[in-house]
């Protein structure tokens, strides 16, 4: 059920064990690149983390050739970027990770086209599905619904071995497991009110300079305010700012830059004073982390798994959902496989969110310190403090020290554990090395090799 990335990677996954998969999407795929109604925030910054390239060339291989020959932009972070988090520029280091910025729609579209070439699998569009079929010891498929008939179309039963929910955070499957006689997943959820609004720029000369691709202000406890200039494959840049609840961004043209006068530095305002709309300002506000655990014992049936945002849904500021998309299949992938153990729909359940986990500790975790949170695992406990503790000199060595901010990237990129922070050198920084200084002002170059 979805037939976003998630759904089209568990699609490419499962064909491996299957005779027959059916994605069923309720919008239909457009021609090319254009929107889908069910990704609204599609209009959105999106990146795709180091972590995620690597399981997606593992699914799909030559993938992250076909994206650069589509003209996503790969941008070397830090050396790439202006970027400004607790009151500190970050120096333009030789970039140690990468990320993708391109539109969500076009590596979609890419991902589709591969998955959707095998003859294994095959997609009904245009509909809803409405329920399941089956009770709560064993799921037996899904009940379907024509979108072109309205609320009046007639139901029709597809049968399955197995249900993959992938239909994203509006997921209704918890009540259609209670409506059979099944448990439903206690949710973990934290959610920040934050909201942000995004509008497509083309800039006369680039954002400062030739030798700068984006420009981000990461927001924070003391600094509500977030916001930047990504580029996308067109040329253009997509800006987005972002604020909390009760101080979100307008979306009216005039107001949309206004709002960017909050950030910390005038940076990004005088680069819009000569820069040229090609869209509206969209808003979006659905931002809370929720987490459903399948994984815990309960009343489930088997033949029901869930990935992607129906699993797992993560704050959209921190980038990570496209990634985990792709982890997550992988771990599918790996679980399905594996001889040593029979895939049991928990066992393969547990294997998923494990998946995610590192993302969530990640999101969940600096979401949980921003004023105002609130949800059902904002509480922290005396381990969490000593963890948050750390981390914060973490984060005040990463902008200025390379082997902190080397280590800090590769975490935040998923493309490293979290063990990483805690490597010697690493943490002799941390512990007994004071920050190093930083610009005092955006770097307009990177730095030279060994500066």
């Amino acid at each position: 059920m979805g037939g976003s990335l998630a759904g089209l990677l568990a699609a490419h996954v499962v064909a491996g064990h299957a005779d027959r998969v059916t994605v069923v999407e309720r919008d239909r795929f457009p021609d090319g690149t254009g929107s889908r109604p069910g990704v609204p925030q599609g209009r959105h910054p999106h990146v795709l983390l180091q972590g995620g390239q690597v399981a997606l060339e593992s699914l799909l291989p030559g993938f992250l050739a076909e994206l650069r020959a589509a003209g996503a932009p790969r941008v070397g972070m830090p050396s790439d970027m202006v970027m400004w988090q607790n009151g500190r520029w970050f120096r333009r280091l030789t970039a140690t990770t990468h990320i993708y910025t391109g539109s969500r729609v076009q590596l979609e579209d890419l991902v589709r086209r591969r998955v959707l070439a095998n003859p294994v699998i095959s997609v009904v569009e245009g509909t809803d599905a409405v329920g399941l079929l089956g009770d709560a010891s064993r799921v037996r498929g899904v009940l379907l619904r024509d979108r072109s008939g309205g609320a009046g179309a007639e139901h029709r039963a597809l049968e399955a071995d197995l249900v993959v929910d992938a239909s994203g955070s509006g997921t209704k499957a918890p009540q259609w497991l209670a409506a059979i006689g099944a448990e439903t997943p206690y949710e973990e959820t934290i959610d920040t009110g934050l909201a942000y609004a995004s509008r497509v720029y083309r800039g006369r000369k680039g954002v400062l300079d030739g030798e700068t691709l984006g420009y981000y202000v990461y927001p924070g406890p003391d600094q509500v305010h977030g916001g930047g200039a990504l580029p996308l494959e067109d040329g253009s840049h997509l800006v987005i700012v972002s604020g909390l609840r009760g101080d979100e961004p307008p979306t009216g043209d005039d107001e949309f830059e206004t709002y960017t006068k909050r950030l910390q530095h005038p940076l990004l305002d005088r680069w819009l004073e000569d820069a040229e709309p090609l869209s509206p300002a969209f808003g979006y506000r659905r931002t809370a982390n929720i987490r459903r655990r399948y994984d815990l014992p309960g009343r489930r049936p088997a033949g029901f798994l869930a990935t992607g945002d129906a699993l797992c849904t993560f704050n959209p500021i921190y980038g990570q959902g496209m990634a985990i998309a792709a982890m997550t299949a992988v771990a599918l992938r790996g679980a399905l496989a594996d001889r040593r153990r029979t895939p049991t729909t928990r066992r393969v359940q547990q294997v998923l969110l494990a998946a995610s986990r590192q993302a969530w500790d990640i999101s969940a975790g600096a979401d949980r310190k921003m004023p105002g949170a609130v949800g059902t695992a904002v509480a922290d406990g005396p381990a969490d403090r000593v963890a948050d503790w750390y981390l914060r000199r973490v984060m005040e060595r990463s902008p200025g020290d390379p082997v902190v901010g080397r280590a800090f990237r590769s975490v935040l990129t998923l493309s490293a554990p979290v063990t990483a922070l805690f490597a010697p050198p690493v943490a002799r920084a941390v512990l007994f090395t004071p920050p190093g200084p930083t610009p005092t002002e955006p770097p307009a170059t990177p730095e030279e090799p060994g500066g």
